[in-house]
């Protein structure tokens, strides 16, 4: 499982750990795979030896780290050439060290002879920069890339935000990002993790004083495989639990079918269905048991999923709040998110999840879009506590987060060929069947993102994809992780 942590806990525990090293030994320790990532990436072209390396230096350690690095690789033989944002404050003993190792300082962005580049080293700002770059970094920056060389950002690209993934201002675009100790939230979550690139994570010894609880965390195969259901020999349908699914209407039949298509495949043993869409949920899907409605009366289920294509008419409204008076986990999407009285939703007994995307997640918070999608992480904490849910912020970072004291989860899987009609619906069933099967809603909102969002990967494999080839795909999605 990858982990990240906080600024104020990543300062706290570089701090701690700084006093039980001798001075300097933590910049070395960094500085040291650093370079050793930035040699793995010019060997990509053939060679250490002769490269020509740039490094654009700002104040503090992120330039300390920098500079040193850059001795390392000029003593490899790299021809290493440094810009300084900010000279008054250059850490000094680093800059010697590159001096000394045969690096040059240059004047400004004006790389006479020595360019073009082969490797841009992003040393500007650290995890403590605030607000974008400024506009004399900025103006360097997009003077020194407009080539193409690659970029390898330091600890994380300068400009965006470490604590919540927001880019505020101009800030670099890395093709890698080589970060220490531990991952900062903003390498994970967009928009900052889109400036990020390729990530690599450097020991420098950092895990022995940071905290057991991460502030965020995400998901790696092994993780979501101890998570999967598995039925034993003696299980039966009932016992591998029943989803129920609320869904559809005469105008959009289809999310019916697609949302009973993600819960059949989701390790329920069963799946209810009740609604209006029976008719064309029984055509594609002959072995759901159907309902005309009202929800509460379609069975026993152990979970619900209500709410995608259902319309915003009054039987819709009847039918969500049916669904939320149940004593069983609920996740509710799409018009359920509009038609749900909050009321019923803070007060219910038994779990909720919430599925919206950013559009929606803004009419619940009652803020614009643009607040949501620029602040992702703040969003999807305030809608868990708001409603005392469980709730996974649909996106090109999907995240999720409930109203207790836990990590946000972000979902590594997906690909934005995702973003198609009804790969939603997908979703919410095979999330809710995840709920009837046993797991715990994060677990269960957790595990459902990840399954999606490597089914769209093999759906797609770089081409158009459309939901029902999601759901098909998500057998060998879960094959895959099981693998």
């Amino acid at each position: 499982m990858r982990h990240a942590y906080s600024v104020e806990t990543v300062r706290a525990a570089e701090k701690a750990l700084m006093a039980r090293l001798p001075e300097g030994a933590l910049m070395q320790r960094a500085a040291a795979g650093l370079a050793v990532a930035c040699g793995d990436l010019l060997r990509r072209d053939g060679r250490v030896y002769g490269a020509r390396v740039l490094l654009l230096v700002g104040s503090g350690d992120n330039g300390g780290d920098t500079l040193y690095a850059g001795a390392r690789l000029a003593r490899r033989g790299a021809g290493v050439r440094a810009v300084l944002t900010s000279p008054g404050k250059v850490h000094g003993p680093a800059l010697a060290a590159l001096l000394a190792a045969g690096g040059q300082v240059l004047d400004g962005p004006d790389l006479g002879p020595f360019g073009p580049v082969d490797l841009v080293v992003d040393g500007i700002t650290g995890i403590g920069g605030r607000g974008g770059l400024r506009p004399g970094a900025a103006e360097l920056v997009d003077a020194v890339t407009r080539g193409h060389a690659p970029v390898v950002a330091v600890d994380l690209p300068s400009g965006v935000e470490a604590d919540t993934g927001q880019v505020l201002g101009p800030a670099v675009r890395a093709d890698a990002t080589v970060t220490f100790g531990t991952y900062k939230p903003g390498l994970l979550i967009d928009p900052a993790a889109g400036h990020a690139g390729a990530l690599r994570l450097v020991d420098i010894g950092l895990a022995a004083t940071l905290p057991e609880r991460p502030d965020l965390e995400a998901l790696q195969y092994a993780d979501v495989a101890a998570l999967l259901p598995e039925p034993a020999a003696e299980s039966d349908k009932y016992r591998r639990g029943v989803v129920g699914v609320a869904a559809g209407s005469e105008r959009y039949p289809g999310a019916a079918v697609l949302a009973v298509a993600g819960a059949l495949r989701g390790g329920a043993g069963a799946v209810r269905y009740a609604g209006p869409g029976a008719a064309a949920v029984i055509a594609r899907f002959p072995e759901t048991l159907v309902h005309p409605g009202p929800p509460s009366e379609a069975g026993r289920v152990q979970a619900w999923v209500v709410g995608p294509g259902l319309g915003d008419s009054a039987a819709a409204a009847a039918a969500v709040a049916d669904v939320l008076a149940t004593d069983v986990p609920v996740l509710v999407d799409a018009d359920g998110l509009r038609l749900m009285d909050a009321e019923a939703v803070r007060g219910r007994a038994a779990a909720t999840v919430l599925t919206p995307h950013a559009g929606e997640a803004a009419a619940l918070l009652g803020v614009a879009r643009d607040e949501v999608e620029a602040g992702r992480l703040a969003a999807v904490r305030e809608l868990a506590a708001r409603y005392r849910a469980t709730v996974l912020l649909k996106g090109s970072t999907t995240l999720v987060a409930e109203a207790g004291d836990t990590p946000v989860r972000v979902n590594p899987t997906g690909t934005p060929w995702l973003a198609t009609a009804g790969s939603g619906d997908v979703l919410s069933g095979l999330t809710g069947s995840l709920l009837a099967a046993g797991l715990a809603p994060r677990d269960a909102a957790s595990v459902g993102a990840h399954l999606h969002g490597l089914a769209a990967r093999r759906a797609s494999a770089g081409a158009p994809v459309a939901a029902s080839d999601v759901a098909d795909a998500l057998p060998a999605a879960w094959r895959d992780v099981r693998a």
